[in-house]
């Protein structure tokens, strides 16, 4: 079992900065994927940014050049940069490990003037 527990979310204004952050705790050897998530009230949840034990990552379009995700043994990062409103979500941490998918609790980014 792979428990994750986010932080980090919060409020800020348009064009502002957050960083997230996960810790994976439990089996975390051979996790072979960490990355996050986001669901906006009334929407599906969506891929922001991923990474893998190799250090390839792949990021949504909507926000190539503003996120960046990193990670350092098991804890996996996303520096959030120019937010915008439509950023605004429940932020979600995910890790694969041997093809079984974990999820973190969540946390809320809202991007609001």
């Amino acid at each position: 079992q792979v428990q994750l527990v986010e932080s980090g979310g919060g409020l800020v204004q348009p064009g502002g900065s957050l960083s997230l952050s996960c810790a994976a705790s439990g089996s975390i050897f051979s996790i072979a994927a960490m990355g996050w998530y986001r669901q906006a009230p009334g929407q599906q949840r969506e891929l922001v940014a991923s990474t893998t034990s190799d250090g390839s990552t792949a990021y949504a379009d909507s926000v190539k050049g503003r996120f960046s995700i990193s990670r350092i043994k098991s804890t996996v990062y996303l520096q959030m940069n120019s937010l915008k409103p439509e950023d605004t979500a429940v932020y979600f941490c995910r890790a694969v490990r041997y093809a079984v998918v974990y999820w973190g609790q969540g946390t809320q980014v809202t991007v609001s003037s």
